[in-house]
């Protein structure tokens, strides 16, 4: 089942019961953060927590609707509706995460301008809302891992009512793969000094490369338009008639730009940090020429993933961030020319002239099209994906983005891995919770249990006729101190009581 387009790529699906099923889905909104189950589905009873979930407490889970005789919490797994209003999304959603749901449906409380003709307000003075509200993350909602959506009142209403009349309903949340194709694309919108997703730069290389040409990558390294900010001299002339503000605006623009203002980053956050905007710039242009001569060509780019870990390890500190040696050592670890590099640099602009950079220009292009504001981001077949960056979210979206068939190995083989992904992807292919072992191939197998069958048989055989042997010795002396003495051969013969013949038959 694929939603409709309005839907963006998810569904909800009222299934119980069936006066509240709408063909195809209703219209929702998903948060920007949680992290959604792309190609998969969460289908399971919703509760109605009857309050706005801003107040974390176990209790909670007693009251709502449906009511349960004899009374006790709701029964995970399940899926939590709760009243929109009063405190963050993300509190909501992470108290509501706290006590054990799966998922949670947001439930506006205002009819929405677009949807007067279709949505009756609580209160007739009550008036419409012209923009729908943004689930956005506040800042603190990574340790956030469900997902969760709004849905608009004038479905919401039914719902509750439906519940509030004890009446068991049974939703489902779904999410369609990330407009599926052949190839992926994937891409990464980021600032050089971000500790969130230095990490992530070092532990997706191997899954970026065994993806190989079935997904193409695409990293953005994010600066800041100087110009609209005024720190380009003569855009701004109000700012330069103040002879001070002119003067405290030059050396703050001096640290943070390259190009005469025209490309510009914020230095990091630490106050006594000896790293500038614009060595921020620099860098930024400096990987932006590294993926453009080792990745642009073939989506892959080992080289530039070998850099940026290297970078990271050894000169990703006030001490050799702009340190050039550094630089230029990283860059032979990884395999990329340094003279290249800063032809590269030259030849689209530089960083010291009055003059475009083309690299730096386009990212900044690129970004006012995208739509991105929060930082970092990350997209897979043009859809922002939610839930952090991290290398489980990422594999996993990208493994999503395939047509059904198109589907690499390495996806294959370790999209299945639940929070073992990374594992998978670095142990060639095999998640580590797997009993079988499925690198051992099904000829080695066979030619194995043969040889324990012919071994085992082989034993068997052996204990077998040494058990006959045991047992005819053992009848031959019951025999022998039993017969008459008068069946001897001789008087003097004691040893020998009995001749047999070859054939070990008794001769009288």
């Amino acid at each position: 089942y694929y939603p409709p387009e309005n839907t963006h790529g998810k569904k909800k699906k009222r299934q119980i019961p069936k006066n509240l099923t709408v063909q195809g889905g209703y219209e929702h909104r998903d948060a920007l953060f949680g992290t959604p189950e792309y190609g998969g589905s969460i289908q399971q009873k919703l509760y109605y927590a009857d309050s706005t979930m801003c107040d974390y407490s176990n209790d909670a889970t007693m009251g709502g609707y449906p009511e349960r005789n004899p009374k006790g919490p709701w029964k995970p797994p399940y899926i939590l509706m709760v009243e929109r209003g009063e405190c963050s999304f993300v509190q909501k959603v992470r108290n509501a995460q706290k006590v054990g749901a799966a998922g949670v449906i947001i439930a506006d409380d205002r009819c929405k301008c677009f949807h007067a003709d279709k949505c009756t307000p609580d209160n007739e003075d009550e008036e419409c809302e012209a923009r729908e509200p943004l689930m956005a993350d506040d800042g603190s909602g990574a340790d956030i891992t469900i997902p969760s959506f709004l849905m608009f009142k004038q479905d919401a209403d039914p719902v509750k009512a439906e519940l509030k009349k004890n009446h068991m309903v049974r939703l489902e949340m779904a999410w369609a793969r990330l407009n599926p194709h052949q190839r992926v694309e994937y891409e990464l919108w980021d600032v050089v000094d971000d500790p969130r997703t230095r990490a992530f730069a070092e532990e997706f290389k191997p899954a970026a490369l065994a993806l190989a040409e079935h997904a193409r990558f695409t990293p953005h390294l994010v600066v800041f338009d100087g110009i609209s900010t005024g720190c380009h001299p003569g855009e701004y002339d109000e700012i330069q008639e103040d002879d001070m503000m002119e003067e405290v605006m030059e050396e703050v623009c001096t640290d943070m730009c390259t190009n005469q203002g025209r490309y510009c980053a914020a230095p990091p956050d630490a106050e006594d940090s000896q790293i500038t905007g614009r060595d921020i710039v620099r860098e930024s242009l400096r990987r932006e020429c590294i993926w453009y001569l080792y990745g642009h060509d073939n989506g892959i780019g080992e080289e530039w993933w070998n850099y940026v870990a290297t970078f990271n390890k050894r000169c990703n500190n006030d001490n050799y961030f702009n340190n050039l040696d550094c630089i230029q050592d990283a860059m032979k670890v990884a395999n990329v020319n340094p003279d290249e590099v800063t032809d590269c640099e030259q030849q689209t602009g530089g960083y010291e002239e009055d003059k475009e950079n083309l690299l730096l220009q386009l990212q900044m292009d690129l970004i006012k099209i995208s739509g991105v504001i929060i930082l970092p981001a990350a997209f897979v077949n043009k859809e922002e994906l939610r839930g952090g960056i991290d290398f489980a979210t990422v594999f996993v979206a990208v493994c999503a983005g395939f047509t059904t068939g198109a589907e690499p190995e390495i996806c294959t083989q370790c999209g299945s891995c639940v929070s073992e992904e990374l594992e998978c992807v670095n142990s060639g292919g095999r998640c580590p919770s797997l009993k079988i072992e499925k690198a051992v191939s099904s000829h080695v197998f066979v030619l194995t249990l043969a040889v324990t069958v012919v071994i085992l048989g082989s034993v068997g055989f052996l204990l077998y006729f040494r058990s006959q042997q045991q047992m005819k010795n053992q009848v031959r002396g019951m025999v022998a101190e039993y017969m008459p003495v008068g069946g001897m051969k001789s008087q003097g013969d004691t040893n020998n009581l009995f001749e047999y013949d070859d054939n070990d038959n008794q001769i009288s």
